[in-house]
């Protein structure tokens, strides 16, 4: 199984400002966009995605999630997102459903280290 940190998400408010902070203090270019809601970065070898925080984390969620951190590391599998899923489920690793965006040829779930920090596979279509 293959497995590569590609993208890093920095959640936010004013993703407009975190945009401008980054495209021209470390001349990031810009390589998707959906105006004030999300961005992802030409940051090198890696990505810098910025999402503008929903609701639900913005108040204790409901689930078994803590969500305490802004961040988010993604890690793209080669290999089949539900198989690998399942076996994270086996462990007993906190992992959300897999879900899909319109537009966006790629499979996502979230997942939570012991320490509670966000984590994102995705499996690329």
């Amino acid at each position: 199984m293959e497995i590569s940190l590609t993208r890093i998400i920095l959640f936010g408010q004013n993703i407009e400002k975190l945009k401008n902070f980054y495209v021209d203090n470390f001349n990031f270019s810009v390589i998707e966009e959906i105006p004030h809601q999300w961005v992802v970065l030409n940051a090198g070898s890696i990505e810098i995605a910025l999402h503008k925080i929903g609701e639900a984390y913005l108040t204790k969620p409901d689930d078994d999630f803590k969500v305490t951190s802004n961040t988010k590391l993604v890690f793209t599998l080669k290999t089949d997102l539900t198989l690998f899923r399942q076996e994270l489920l086996k462990r007993g690793i906190a992992i959300k459903e897999i879900k899909s965006f319109d537009g966006i040829n790629s499979l996502f779930c979230d997942g939570e280290d012991p320490e509670g920090n966000v984590f994102q596979l995705e499996e690329r279509l």
